[in-house]
């Protein structure tokens, strides 16, 4: 089957995309003991949370032809692509140990990578008036957390 994926629908898995690397890392805090690297965890969820704001906005400014798809889908086939590639692609559950700092830095670098290539792909089916730049704009934020998480994980020793 060939997608052709609608605005909402893009923005959508976007949201999803946000969401479970928010869950990634307040579910990796919540096993670092050290107060320093919990509270770094911690804030790279809360960037994540405000990007899913971002998306969820982009999403609610759509116009009724914006949401519709193109694609004749009644079994929503398309959806269910899109929730299996943002779920297993991107900050999917993995066996991690969660109580090495430098192994939950070292699979957040892989997904940062991940998201950053999957928003660009994005970018293209994104119109100006619909928030392109916007896009552009957490895609940069996203390189900001790879030079971060790679700062962090070289004072590891990795």
């Amino acid at each position: 089957m060939n997608f052709d994926f609608s605005a909402d629908e893009v923005f959508e898995m976007a949201e999803q995309l946000e969401k479970n690397g928010a869950d990634f890392y307040r579910n990796s805090a919540a096993n670092i003991s050290d107060e320093k690297n919990r509270k770094v965890l911690l804030d790279l969820a809360a960037m994540e949370d405000e990007h899913g704001k971002i998306f969820a906005e982009m999403r609610a400014s759509l116009t009724s032809r914006d949401k519709e798809s193109s694609t004749f889908d009644p079994e929503e086939e398309t959806m269910a692509y899109l929730k299996a590639l943002v779920d297993t692609r991107v900050f999917f559950k993995k066996e991690i140990d969660t109580s090495s700092m430098k192994e939950i830095l070292k699979a957040a670098l892989v997904a940062e990578k991940d998201a950053i290539v999957f928003f660009m792909g994005l970018k293209d089916l994104v119109p100006e008036n619909l928030g392109k730049n916007r896009l552009e704009d957490i895609i940069q934020e996203e390189m900001s957390h790879i030079k971060l998480i790679g700062n962090m994980l070289a004072k590891t020793g990795a």
